[in-house]
């Protein structure tokens, strides 16, 4: 008098697995998308700034072209490895690029917490570079 029921209750492994993917393309293609500007709006911003824009794409030259673009010494790239002194070091020197852009320090800690946003409107903006002596 056993009753055997048997229920299949296993998911459709094939729907999700190209569920997961079709959300993985669409995640790399933002990060692309997003990539691109920021290199782009950096090679412009460098080049406002009378520095090569090709720096935008070197990892290591790019923070010392930054670092020049803000007016900052050189040797500060030495603290950007020792840590809390990082991040007050690229606050220093988001503020100074946007007072060498004409902008105000809102602008400056804009660049440090909202990178993406910020530096689209600075490179691609009307923005000229023009030096504040320290």
């Amino acid at each position: 008098m056993e009753e055997t029921v048997t229920m299949e209750m296993a998911p459709d492994l094939e729907a999700m697995g190209q569920a997961a993917g079709g959300v993985g393309i669409i995640g790399l293609v933002i990060y692309v998308a997003i990539a691109l500007l920021m290199i782009i709006s950096l090679w412009k911003l460098f080049s406002k700034a009378g520095q090569p824009g090709w720096a935008s794409i070197i990892p290591i030259y790019q923070t010392v072209v930054m670092l020049q673009v803000a007016g900052k010494p050189i040797w500060w790239i030495i603290l950007l490895f020792v840590p809390i002194a990082n991040i007050v070091i690229v606050i220093m020197m988001t503020i100074g690029i946007a007072k060498n852009f004409g902008k105000g320090t809102g602008f400056g800690l804009g660049l440090f917490f909202l990178f993406p946003i910020f530096m689209p409107i600075l490179g691609l903006g009307s923005a000229e570079y023009a030096p504040v002596e320290a």
